[in-house]
């Protein structure tokens, strides 16, 4: 799979599918003359390449996720912590909470996902 990183207009146009899917080629050619002023050659090449990375996939004339934007985003936040942490969670939360304070409801919301991480292993 190619690189999943998104840029600002790519962000765009991929909450477009997310918000719309799944949808005619021919809706999202529309959609994106609306809300992002492109011609239809634009958005169909950007599909292309978001296809080609394994994103979005484009069956007879439908265009639908391959992968949710929970998915994405979850892809993304592993990508940082391997790349900046070296793979560490705790790594990225003791960086992380060297500038940002948790409030109480934040630590019990994390000791709740550890507890049910924990039951399911």
């Amino acid at each position: 799979m190619e690189e999943l990183r998104l840029g600002v207009v790519e962000s765009q146009f991929a909450e477009i599918i997310w918000s719309n899917e799944p949808l005619p080629s021919g809706e999202l050619v529309k959609l994106c003359e609306q809300k992002l002023g492109w011609k239809k050659s634009t958005t169909y090449t950007v599909l292309k390449r978001l296809c080609e990375r394994g994103i979005f996939q484009n069956e007879k004339g439908m265009v639908s996720a391959r992968m949710t934007k929970e998915e994405y985003d979850a892809a993304q936040s592993e990508k940082f912590v391997e790349e900046n942490f070296g793979g560490s969670l705790p790594a990225f939360l003791a960086a992380f909470t060297t500038r940002k304070k948790l409030n109480k409801s934040e630590v019990d919301e994390i000791k709740k996902m550890i507890d049910a991480i924990g039951k399911e292993g």
